[in-house]
């Protein structure tokens, strides 16, 4: 039986972590909301073009229905094809008991080295995402922790943990209620999702100090969306609560083809170059970084249409 990661983030006395772990996602979160398919050779690298820059970790695949999600077709492909490198690890992610095997086959191949299990706090979001409402969606993570071999590394995410589908702030006792019922699965790492990037910095705040103080054995990350502008005040305030694991896209691409209206990720150049002036370190070259951005553009470009 696996059980969710328990380790935490951050640098720790007499360690050369950095003191900041950002998560690029644009593999997966930045393409899966663009109207063209990048093919596998492209995407392939690109993830090698952040591992260069020195990307800790990115989210290179989606177990998901092709059907539903063209731009994620080739998730096991891409996955054989990826350059491994001890440095950079390699996430998927998974919505759904189906896509949960199909990431821990690509665990066992040696291709994956986290598989992030993700629900929504939401309820019309999660019928929308993942076909199934929040309650089943979460007696589903607990059923399939059950048959993960127990040596893979599992992380909980929450898409819409603080706006919903209309708009609307999400109540904080909506996504307390989540969160307990991931902490009462083992979970003790969790990133909090603004998916449709339009949560006020001082409700993200509010949300992040009640998950905090209601279960201080959590390590909690951001996933940060950027509507208006205010990504990187959260991102201040964050840290000022000791959050230290952020998600970004390289070029600030992203969406969610199943929440409209939602905007494109708070983007890894600027994210990057934000932490470094404030003095903290990535372990992330930003010359590399802008080179990758450099790709992207390119890979963008021939890529072919996704059919209407």
């Amino acid at each position: 039986m696996a059980t969710f990661d328990s380790t935490s983030a951050g640098k720790s006395a007499g360690s050369s972590a950095p003191d900041v772990v950002v998560t690029d996602v644009v593999l997966r979160d930045g393409l899966q909301d663009e109207p063209v398919f990048v093919p596998v050779p492209d995407r392939v690298a690109l993830a090698g073009a952040l591992a260069t820059a020195g990307i800790p970790e990115f989210e290179a695949a989606s177990f998901v229905s092709a059907r539903r999600v063209p731009q994620m077709a080739g998730a096991e492909e891409l996955l054989a094809a990826l350059p491994r490198s001890p440095e950079a690890k390699v996430a998927g992610l998974a919505l759904s008991p189906t896509g949960a095997r199909r990431g821990a086959a690509a665990y066992a191949a040696g291709q994956l080295d986290v598989l992030r299990l993700v629900v929504s706090a939401d309820p019309g979001h999660s019928v929308a995402n993942s076909g199934r409402g929040v309650d089943q969606a979460l007696d589903e993570i607990g059923e399939t922790l059950a048959v993960l071999p127990p040596s893979l590394t599992v992380e909980a995410g929450v898409s819409t943990a603080f706006v919903g589908l209309d708009g609307g702030l999400l109540p904080t006792e909506r996504l307390l209620y989540v969160v307990r019922r991931l902490h009462d699965l083992g979970a003790r790492r969790i990133g909090l999702a603004d998916t449709l990037g339009t949560a006020p910095t001082e409700h993200v705040v509010h949300c992040l100090s009640t998950v905090l103080e209601t279960f201080p054995d959590l390590t909690v990350g951001l996933h940060l969306h950027n509507a208006h502008g205010q990504a990187l005040r959260t991102v201040d305030a964050a840290l000022g609560l000791g959050v230290v694991r952020f998600d970004s896209a390289l070029g600030g691409l992203g969406g969610c083809p199943f929440a409209p209206g939602a905007h494109g990720n708070l983007a890894t150049e600027e994210l990057v170059a934000h932490l470094h002036a404030r003095g903290l370190t990535t372990g992330i070259d930003e010359t590399a970084l802008a080179e990758a951005g450099s790709l992207l553009s390119t890979v963008l470009a021939r890529a072919t249409a996704v059919p209407a």
